[in-house]
């Protein structure tokens, strides 16, 4: 039999029909479901239609409806929000040229502020006759259609750039609203990308990967709003961030999509985050990060959270990798200089690691808590909830790490009356890489 075809949903404005159909006929082998609504207050509705009627196996959405919805998404489902570029706003103007309008003045929703400097800086335009309002999940069409209209009264401007659908309709033809929404070359790509990652989900769980950048002990700072634009600034301005969607998450954090590679290029192999020490010497905040990588986007998001959580309860700030797998990689430095053996320094990690039979990284993190407990011995829960593992994972492994003589019994501890005493155990890693008896 031949195979399924994969399904991918879309949720659109009606209007925005007829360019995503364009999109979608350069893929084969996807059968493509439609949600379309005519007003932001029907998306929930189309979209829990949309998953009750079709398996999905990927879903694409723009930024609105994905705002409106998101918490309908099952955790497991590959999902892209798809933007306008900076291509797409060049051509807003270009056609505001074509009608013979000046440049400038102009206010623009939706796009990030940087999105709009680079393309003013590109096209020699005055950036301080641009007024930017960017994407505000939280901001009703009428702030923007209100935004629009405060600067068109201020400055004179002849048309506004919008992405927002609605704000035409709002504005009721007082005002020019030059529409700088996603070609189809753009909706094109996003969806080639969700089809491959579909694709490559199927085969491997493995290619989701978010990052989480907490501001730590908010109560010390005096403009936590601030601070968090600043961090948010400074992910955004990070050259090897380039590739990746950025975006704010809470009142402190910032949420960061990449493929794995990128964030192993950043940490070098989740080694250190000197952005970290970046944002302290800049900005004058403590901020830590966590790394979750798993099989779906809000996975992803929930093992970076954890991961973030767990970097707030050390003295120095500092990151950590938390996988769908159970696997914890850290604390990576805020310097960049490595916490952790690794075996690109230690190379007798990755044969000591084959022959036990866990992951260098794993390896090496064992080998860091060795130190941290300065000779003292653990039991297999104390060892469990430093690698953030269940007990009985903590107890599998030290098992392992007996067998292979990197963990000694030493003496028991009753910590409570009754029961039974636990064990106790003295790592022994680092003498084994070291190659000391």
């Amino acid at each position: 039999m031949p195979a399924a075809a994969m399904v991918i949903g879309l949720v659109l404005h009606a209007s925005h029909r007829p360019r995503f159909e364009q999109a979608t006929r350069t893929l084969n082998g996807v059968t493509f479901a439609w949600a379309t609504y005519e007003r932001e207050d029907q998306i929930r509705s189309r979209v829990t239609e949309l998953l009750a009627t079709a398996h999905l196996d990927g879903l694409l959405l723009g930024l609105v409806p994905y705002a409106r919805c998101r918490d309908l998404l099952p955790a497991g489902l590959p999902v892209t929000v798809t933007r306008s570029a900076a291509l797409d706003l060049a051509l807003a103007w270009s056609r505001a040229r074509g009608n013979g309008w000046p440049a400038t003045p102009v206010s623009i929703d939706t796009f990030p502020q940087e999105t709009v400097d680079e393309v003013a800086t590109a096209l020699d335009l005055d950036r301080h006759a641009i007024a930017c309002l960017p994407f505000d999940p939280e901001q009703p069409v009428a702030d923007v259609v209100a935004f629009h209209r405060e600067r068109v009264a201020a400055t004179g401007a002849p048309y506004v750039i919008s992405v927002r659908t609605g704000v035409a309709a709002a504005l009721d033809g007082r005002v020019a609203v030059l529409n700088a929404l996603a070609t189809p070359g753009t909706i094109r790509a996003d969806l080639h990308e969700l089809a491959l990652r579909v694709r490559n989900r199927k085969a491997d769980g493995q290619r989701f990967a978010a990052a989480v950048f907490l501001i730590a002990r908010p109560d010390r700072i005096a403009d936590l709003d601030r601070a968090r634009v600043g961090l948010l600034h400074l992910l955004l301005n990070t050259p090897e961030f380039a590739d990746a969607w950025i975006d704010t998450r809470g009142r402190r954090g910032v949420v960061v999509f990449a493929h794995a590679a990128l964030f192993e290029a950043v940490t070098r192999h989740w080694v250190g985050l000197p952005v970290l020490a970046e944002a302290r010497d800049t900005l004058g905040v403590r901020a830590v990060a966590g790394f979750g990588i798993g099989g779906s986007a809000r996975l992803c998001v929930a093992l970076a959270e954890r991961a973030a959580a767990r970097a707030e309860q050390d003295a120095d700030p500092g990151a950590y990798l938390i996988s769908d797998n159970g696997m914890m990689i850290g604390p990576m430095g805020a310097s960049g200089a490595p916490l952790t053996f690794t075996y690109r320094e230690h190379g007798t990690i990755e044969a000591l690691a084959g022959r036990v039979g866990l992951s260098p990284a794993t390896l090496s993190r064992l080998a860091a808590i060795e130190r941290n407990l300065g000779g003292r011995p653990v039991s297999p829960s104390e060892l469990a909830r430093s690698l953030g593992i269940t007990d009985p994972s903590g107890r599998r492994l030290i098992r392992k790490l007996s067998e292979s003589d990197l963990a000694v019994g030493d003496g028991s501890s009753q910590v409570h009356r009754k029961g039974r005493p636990t064990r106790l155990y003295r790592l022994a890693i680092t003498a084994a890489l070291e190659g000391t008896p």
